[in-house]
């Protein structure tokens, strides 16, 4: 008690002595170079441990280890020393489509072949609007020559005009390859790229071809280029003119493409009232009613804010 009141005034006087430095303490000239020892190209990336022993195996004694990590402490540096990697932050994609030919998908997976190790590359170029299949090729190898082409005539074929579209990809390789960028400059169409690592930020690809891949006749191997040919055209024949979209309102691809949602969607609905007229004990919910197709369809939608109101009705704030 009388040393911790003696200690507070002090502190109140301001006549506190500095505490005095020990005589054994190693001198400010050799503390640094010690510090510049550690922090040098060949010992940067070892703990002050092993930087000790091993300048003891060489005949040299600097100080202690725990000595060393009290000089680091001392300038901040009980870390990492190297000069490490820093990746960028990258900034999560926010794509909006609300009619077709505005956004494109497109993306490049493996076809098994005819023997181990041996596999075919289905480049597709999807429209999310309508999720259309508007372009497709099959290769033997991955490559961005290969890809543009089928950009540039695949624009050519939908009468892209320029500032109309933009061009969405994951990050591999043939996707950040330089040629395509300089390619869809000129055809002044708009990239952007998935954050690495998240399939999420390509969702509409990603779905496509696992569609592709779970039908029943998908073959474990395909026997040559021509037969993975074949059977991929009479695919996205299926995909584009048949198929039943779930996330387009149960239409197909090229009904939203083309612009005949809205008369299909209306005949459905006449369908649906008549059967109500003559049987309205079936629909428990009363006369049916069919959702209007999506005019808005998003690569992350951004979260938007929300009026809620207190339980007393008096205050608003927003989650």
């Amino acid at each position: 008690m009388v040393y911790r009141a003696r200690k507070a005034q002090e502190q109140r006087s301001g006549s506190q002595k500095a505490r005095p430095s020990p005589a054994r303490k190693i001198p400010k000239k050799e503390r640094a170079v010690i510090r510049d020892i550690l922090n040098s190209s060949r010992f940067q990336d070892r703990a002050p441990r092993e930087v000790y022993a091993a300048l003891l195996d060489e005949g040299q004694y600097r100080c202690d280890w725990r000595t060393m990590y009290r000089i680091l402490h001392e300038h901040q540096e009980v870390r990492e020393r190297r000069n490490i990697l820093h990746r960028p932050n990258y900034t999560k994609p926010e794509l909006l489509a609300t009619k077709p030919n505005e956004l494109w998908s497109w993306d490049i997976t493996k076809l098994r072949g005819p023997k181990k190790w041996t596999y075919f590359y289905l480049y597709v170029i999807l429209d999310v609007y309508s999720r259309y299949v508007v372009g497709w090729m099959i290769t033997t190898l991955e490559s961005a020559d290969l890809a543009s082409e089928l950009i540039t005539e695949t624009c050519r074929r939908q009468g892209i005009q320029e500032g109309d579209l933009t061009l969405h990809a994951d990050r591999g390789s043939a996707m950040k390859a330089k040629s395509i960028a300089l390619l869809l400059a000129d055809l002044g169409v708009t990239k952007t790229h998935s954050r690495p690592y998240v399939s999420n930020d390509n969702p509409y690809s990603e779905s496509q071809f696992k569609t592709l891949k779970y039908r029943p006749d998908y073959p474990h191997r395909f026997g040559d280029l021509v037969d993975a040919r074949t059977w991929c055209q009479a695919f996205f024949d299926w995909y584009n003119y048949e198929h039943y979209h779930s996330g387009i309102q149960l239409l197909t691809p090229a009904d939203v493409h083309y612009d005949r949602a809205e008369q299909i969607i209306q005949r459905r609905q006449q369908t649906l009232l008549e059967a109500y007229e003559r049987h309205p004990e079936r629909f428990v919910k009363g006369p049916p009613s069919l959702k209007p197709l999506s005019r808005e369809v998003w690569i992350n939608a951004p979260r938007r804010e929300k009026a809620v109101v207190s339980p007393s009705g008096a205050d608003e704030y927003q989650i």
